[in-house]
């Protein structure tokens, strides 16, 4: 070869003339830090929490719409009422664990109309600790509703001249006839009616005697003993027209009604001689 083509040295390494590092190789790998794995476990706790939310939620639903049917069949069987009988039933709160821990919080029962001891009327009753297994209640009150005709039904059995009531807030008049001296009159007695010690009150505030409007005074020296029953309040029993685990409770007339308030004895679900009429005490 001639010298005139001398082979160049490769330049030396120095800081003017880095060393490229070809992507790829080995080096670069192991110094590129690692990924990290994500952790997938607490989006499968989430689906599971879901999951399981739905089929409470789901449970609850069924249980809903089951209950109502069941406690009306009870209700109805125990009371012997018409398999036609129309009963709404709604409990409050989570029913779920009430289930499981046997007893109901909270019941509530009501018809428009329903047919006790010979007594009809609309019914609304709240029943508290309602045991599943059986058992009595921890209590109930309500509320009957009544008409002018079956206020009429519960007066029948009074002193009073009783052919009808009529109901005007916040009186009842009960019209009926006296017999004086042989000669039928008819008498209009207008009374504000409450209760007092489960019995039911009759505070008169009007007497019309032949269509005449009257005082206590001419009453009295007219009518003799009758005279003095129409013009004192009186305390009336009407126990042996109701269940016998009913106390009355308190009494309003609104409109042409009569709203009974009425305390429920807990045990009239297992003792059934608390359904039968009760008794008045003998006069």
């Amino acid at each position: 070869m001639s010298d005139d083509n001398h082979t160049l040295p490769y330049p030396a390494a120095d800081s003017e003339h880095p060393t490229l590092v070809i992507p790829g190789e080995k080096d670069a790998v192991a110094a590129a830090p690692a990924k990290r794995k994500r952790k997938r476990w607490p989006w499968v706790l989430l689906i599971i929490v879901v999951v399981l939310a739905l089929l409470a939620v789901a449970a609850e639903l069924v249980v809903r719409s089951v209950l109502p049917g069941i406690v009306r069949g009870i209700v109805i069987d125990q009371l012997d009422l018409p398999a036609d009988q129309e009963l709404e039933v709604q409990a409050d709160g989570i029913l779920i664990p009430q289930l499981i821990g046997g007893t109901l919080d909270t019941l509530h029962l009501s018809t428009d109309s329903v047919t006790l001891q010979g007594i009809t009327g609309a019914v609304d009753v709240t029943a508290t600790g309602v045991p599943l297994r059986g058992g009595d209640l921890s209590g109930a009150t309500g509320t009957i509703r009544i008409d002018e005709s079956q206020f009429t039904t519960l007066l029948a059995g009074t002193d009073l001249p009783v052919d009808t009531v009529t109901l005007e807030a916040p009186n009842a008049t009960v019209a009926g006839t006296v017999s004086v001296l042989g000669i039928a009159i008819p008498v209009s007695l207008t009374v504000t009616p409450g209760i007092a010690e489960g019995d039911l009150e009759l505070t008169p505030v009007g007497l019309t005697i032949g269509g005449l409007e009257v005082d206590a005074d001419q009453v009295g020296s007219s009518l003799g003993s009758l005279g003095d029953r129409l013009t004192e309040t009186q305390r009336v029993c009407i126990a042996d027209q109701l269940p016998a685990g009913i106390t009355l409770t308190g009494l309003e007339i609104d409109g042409t009604e009569a709203v009974i308030d009425v305390d429920v004895d807990g045990a009239i679900a297992t003792d059934a001689s608390l359904l039968d009429k009760g008794v008045c005490p003998q006069s």
